[in-house]
């Protein structure tokens, strides 16, 4: 290993691959554990617009890889601004490792060649290596030609949004995990009457567990109907 050993980080315990709803990205879930096993593609570039799952899966990928004693480590690079380029020295040795947000680098000539230089190293010891973006990796625009080369050797896969029945069975899905049960007709009414965004849902949620804990009711229409007006 390096003498610049990369810094630790904390898992998010309910991103796993459990805790991931598919919908029509069940084919993703597959591929990307393969790839976390060493028997499926060596280079995944995971793209797709924000809140649709790609920090999730790249979360769970590292979660999945320690279940079964392999190096893997997980990084957010979306505000980069805050830490080092050469937080990336020394990440070569690992066997699996999961860079997020990959698309923020752009532009930034430090980050693009300290990734350049990552990327060349971790490819020749053979390791797995998982990227994620909001858009496709022909489109990054960074500015070192040879990296923008690099970045479609992998295997590029577009993650898809769930349609309104996908969210209505991962909000139960969720909720079932949490330990507490909601309706179809209560999971439709708060897509219809809240923020559509993932991340957001699973945020309400948090706070309907809460609130049906401390009022010792059920989740019924009425009852939501209070807690988001109390939201406003």
């Amino acid at each position: 290993m390096a003498e610049q050993l990369p810094v630790t980080f904390e898992f998010r315990a309910n991103q796993t691959f459990d805790d991931f709803y598919p919908g029509s990205n069940q084919e993703i879930v597959g591929q990307l554990k393969r790839t976390v096993s060493g028997i499926g593609e060596q280079f995944v570039f995971l793209w797709g617009n924000a809140g649709h799952g790609k920090s999730h899966l790249l979360q769970a990928c590292c979660q999945d890889a320690f279940t079964q004693e392999i190096n893997a480590f997980y990084l957010d690079l979306a505000d980069s601004t805050a830490i080092n380029p050469g937080l990336l020295t020394g990440l070569e040795d690992f066997e699996l490792v999961c860079l997020d947000n990959i698309d923020s680098l752009a532009h930034r000539e430090d980050w693009e060649l300290a990734l350049f230089n990552f990327f060349n190293l971790h490819r020749e010891r053979k390791h797995r290596l998982l990227l994620s973006a909001s858009s496709a990796p022909n489109t990054l625009g960074f500015i070192l030609p040879d990296l923008k080369t690099r970045m479609n050797w992998g295997l590029s896969i577009k993650i898809q949004p769930l349609d309104d029945d996908d969210k209505i069975a991962a909000l139960i899905q969720k909720a079932q995990q949490m330990g507490f049960g909601i309706t179809p007709q209560v999971a439709r009414f708060l897509l219809t009457h809240y923020d559509r965004n993932l991340p957001s849902l699973w945020l309400m949620l948090d706070k309907l567990d809460w609130a049906s804990l401390a009022a010792k009711r059920k989740l019924t229409i009425p009852f939501l109907k209070q807690i988001l007006k109390q939201q406003n």
